[in-house]
C-alpha cells in the first residue's frame, strides 16, 4: 500500500537536475528544501537553492539563513515579486555554475487557492523540473488525501516527503497521500535540525504507525535474549526514561559486542540505523570507540547525571584534554547523547507486560486505534477491521522485528 510500485526520479551526480518543492503553508517546505540539499551535499553533490516563494514574508530570509548555515549557494530577491522570473533566473545561474542539484522552493498556501496552483504550474512550465516533491506535514491526517490529490492534478508530483515525524502525529495521512499521488515517499523529516532527515523505509514506518504493535516484538526480544537476571534492571531503566551518559556508554559496549542486549538496542529507533548505518560499520565502530574514550575522561557525577546543563565549558575542555580529543569532538559526542536521550525518553512510563501477555490484547487495541487513523478508502483496501488485525498479527509475530522497531510513545 505504501509502495506505489514505481521508484521516483533519482538525481545523478555530475548531471544537472532541477527539483521543485511544493506543499501547503506550514508544512516545513523551506526547511525541507535545505535538508534535502544538505543530505545530498554530504554525499558529494553540488546543490543550490532558489527561493521562488514571493508570497510569504520572510521566506527568502529563512532560506538564506538555512543555506548560509549549511554552506549551500542560494538565489532569491527582495525586490522581484514574480516567482517565475526568479525561478528561471536562479536555475539559469546555477546551471552556469555547474551545480548538479538545483532545488526550487515555491510558495505554500492553502489547497483552495486557485492562484497558488496557477503559479505553481507556471513555475513548473518555466523551469521544467526533473522531479516535483510534495512536502506534507504528518499531522494533517485524513486531509492529506485531498491535499495530495489537488497538487497532483496541477503538477506532476513524483515523490513525497513527510515532515514533523518526531511528534505524536503518526503519519496515517502519509499513507493516503501516497495513495493519492501514486508517488513514493522518499524521505521523512524527524526534527528541526539539518540532519534530522532520513531516507524513508516502509517497514519501520508502518511499525511506528502501529504504535504499540512494535512493543510486542521488542518485549519478546528482551525476554528471549536478555539474561533473566539483567531483565528487570534494563526494563526499569527503560521505563524511567532517564538516559545518562553511563547508560549510553553501556549501550555502546553492547552495540560493539553485538551481544544479546546489543541486538535489542539495535531495534530501537535511531540507535543502530544512525549510529551504525549498514555498510559503514567500521567507521561507526571507530566513532563509538572515540566517544567512549572521551567518556573515560568523565567523572562519576558527569556520567550519572541526566542534566545537560551540567556540562559547562570548563568540564568540556577538561574532557577534551584528558582524552586527547578536540573540544569539537566532545561537543559532537554530547550532541549524540542528546539525540539518543530524546529517543530513550519516549520509553518513559512504559508498562512492561509479562511474557506472552502482550500480543493479542495490544493488537486489538491497536487495530481500533489504527482504524480511526486510516482514511476509510484505505481501510477498505486492506479488507476492513479484520484485514487490519491480520496485517498487525503478521507484523507483530514476524521474526523480522529486528531493525523494524519504531518509536512507540505509549
Amino acid at each position: 500500500m505504501l509502495d506505489p510500485g514505481k521508484p521516483s526520479f533519482t538525481p545523478k551526480k555530475g548531471k544537472t537536475s532541477v527539483v521543485m518543492f511544493v506543499g501547503l503553508q506550514g508544512s516545513g517546505k523551506t526547511t525541507t528544501c535545505t535538508k534535502y540539499a544538505y543530505y545530498h551535499q554530504k554525499k558529494g553533490w553540488k546543490p543550490a537553492l532558489v527561493c521562488a516563494d514571493t508570497f510569504r514574508a520572510g521566506a527568502f530570509d529563512q532560506l538564506k539563513q538555512n543555506a548560509t548555515k549549511a554552506k549551500i549557494p542560494f538565489y532569491g530577491s527582495y525586490m522581484e515579486s514574480d516567482p517565475v522570473k526568479i525561478a528561471v533566473e536562479g536555475v539559469e545561474r546555477f546551471k552556469k555554475e555547474n551545480c548538479d542539484l538545483i532545488i526550487v522552493d515555491t510558495s505554500g498556501r492553502h489547497k483552495q487557492e486557485v492562484a497558488l496552483f496557477e503559479e505553481m504550474r507556471q513555475v513548473a512550465e518555466a523551469t521544467k523540473p526533473d522531479l516535483v516533491i510534495f512536502v506534507m506535514d504528518s499531522s494533517i491526517g485524513q486531509a492529506a488525501f485531498d491535499q495530495a490529490q489537488a497538487f497532483k492534478q496541477s503538477v506532476a508530483v513524483g515523490a513525497v516527503i513527510v515532515t514533523k515525524m518526531d511528534g505524536h502525529a503518526k503519519g496515517g495521512g502519509a499513507l493516503s497521500a501516497v495513495a493519492a499521488t501514486k508517488s513514493p515517499v522518499i524521505f521523512i523529516g524527524t526534527g528541526e535540525h539539518m540532519d534530522e532527515f532520513e531516507v524513508f523505509d516502509v517497514k519501520p514506518f508502518v511499525s511506528r504507525l502501529l504504535g504499540m504493535g512494535d512493543w510486542s516484538g521488542f518485549m519478546d526480544k528482551i525476554h528471549e535474549v536478555v539474561p533473566m537476571d539483567q531483565q528487570p534492571e534494563l526494563l526499569q531503566k527503560l521505563s524511567e526514561g532517564n538516559f545518562t551518559l553511563r547508560i549510553m556508554y553501556e549501550q555502546f559496549q553492547n552495540l560493539l559486542k553485538m551481544g544479546p542486549i546489543g541486538q535489542v538496542f539495535s531495534m530501537l529507533p535511531g540507535f543502530s540505523s544512525e549510529l551504525m548505518p549498514k555498510g559503514r560499520e567500521k567507521e561507526s565502530q571507530a566513532k563509538i570507540k572515540r566517544y567512549m574514550t572521551m567518556m573515560d575522561s568523565m567523572t562519576n557525577e558527569e556520567l550519572d547525571s541526566s542534566n545537560p546543563k551540567l556540562m559547562n565549558e570548563s568540564r568540556i575542555m577538561r574532557i577534551a584534554r584528558g582524552s586527547g580529543r578536540s573540544v569539537r569532538d566532545v561537543m559532537e559526542m554530547l550532541e549524540e547523547y542528546k539525540r539518543l536521550a530524546k529517543i530513550w525518553s519516549k520509553m518513559k512510563g512504559l508498562k512492561i507486560p509479562k511474557k506472552g501477555e502482550m500480543s493479542a490484547l495490544s493488537r486489538n487495541m491497536n487495530a481500533q486505534h489504527m482504524s480511526k487513523v486510516l482514511p476509510p478508502q484505505m481501510l477498505k483496501q486492506i479488507g476492513g477491521m479484520g484485514g487490519l488485525q491480520n496485517l498487525m498479527k503478521q507484523m507483530g509475530s514476524a521474526k523480522d522485528m529486528m531493525g523494524m522497531f519504531g518509536g512507540g510513545d505509549k
